[in-house]
């Protein structure tokens, strides 16, 4: 449940900051921003797998970049779904998922651990001790 408050957190400030980049995407309201990092996550878990496995002759064709394509079509049908989010169209949808999927991947950066679970970055919990002793030269031996 964390891991998914927290990729709801990411995506929420991805969308944030592709409105304030790229002038086509905005939001009435922080419920219609909310919603529409919602809704898009769940395209992402569901829908996305499915496009790109339809879709995979066209990726390799295209050697990945249509992948760009599936992410601005996803972008481009939330608005459909969520009042008060509005993407004008499909080049403002193609730059925003851009912009959406590279600040999404440089926040994740800072809770996914080396194991592949989402860690908060200042919590630690393993931690390697150390247990040795220290050998010190006794004062008969000479130095």
């Amino acid at each position: 449940m964390r891991h998914f408050v927290i990729r709801w957190i990411i995506t929420a400030v991805a969308v944030m900051v592709a409105s304030a980049f790229i002038s086509g995407i905005r939001y009435d309201s922080m419920g219609a921003l909310i919603g529409a990092a919602l809704l898009l996550g769940l395209l992402n878990a569901f829908a996305r797998p499915v496009l790109l496995l339809l879709c995979a002759p066209l990726i390799l064709f295209t050697l990945g970049l249509f992948i760009l394509i599936v992410n601005a079509l996803m972008l481009l049908w939330v608005p459909g779904i969520v009042g008060g989010f509005h993407v004008d169209g499909f080049w403002s949808a193609f730059w925003g998922a851009i912009v959406i999927g590279i600040v999404s991947w440089l926040l994740s950066a800072f809770f996914r651990g080396s194991d592949g679970h989402v860690h908060v970055l200042t919590h630690h919990t393993q931690i390697k001790r150390v247990q040795g002793r220290v050998i010190e030269p006794s004062e008969n031996e000479p130095k």
